[in-house]
């Protein structure tokens, strides 16, 4: 499922192709380009949740506060390593995240296949969510500079 999000990722994101919003014309696409029906689905549905999480509807997801402790649970600590969970509070810290983008970006990475995420993989959803939220142009765009001008791996020189 994340190589299908990836491929809708790359493909569309920096494209003056409109995302195909038609569903059956997305599947026809995905399954041309080798994916399987079963991950199509569960791609569809994940981006489909996130567009639900910025309706706002969520409860958990109030921004009361503007700093917050999070305190993970042990399915998150499962998926998500002590290098990820440094790196979430690191981009709050930074200002990337919002305590309510931190939010949807666990949620999303819950919903992910993968029984463990790593880090890399993180900062593509961490992409994702920013992308696909109005309002966070300038923290995609400093999160860009985290994944893309940092060739040799390190946040900071």
């Amino acid at each position: 499922m994340f190589d299908i999000l990836m491929y809708l990722f790359e493909n569309y994101v920096h494209s003056e192709v409109e995302f195909l919003v038609d569903e059956d014309e997305l599947t026809q696409e995905l399954t041309r380009a080798g994916f399987h029906q079963s991950e199509i689905i569960k791609a569809i549905s994940w981006l489909e949740h996130l567009a639900e999480l910025q309706e706002g509807d969520t409860p958990y997801l109030c921004d009361h506060a503007q700093h917050s402790f999070r305190i993970y649970t042990q399915n998150e600590m499962d998926k998500l390593d002590v290098e990820c969970r440094g790196f979430l509070l690191f981009l709050e810290q930074i200002k990337v995240l919002s305590v309510v983008t931190r939010e949807m970006v666990i949620d999303r990475v819950m919903e992910l296949d993968e029984p463990i995420l790593i880090l890399e993989d993180l900062k593509w959803v961490v992409l994702m969510v920013l992308f696909n939220v109005p309002g966070n142009e300038s923290a995609y765009e400093q999160m860009e500079d985290l994944i893309f001008e940092q060739p040799d791996g390190r946040l900071h020189s």
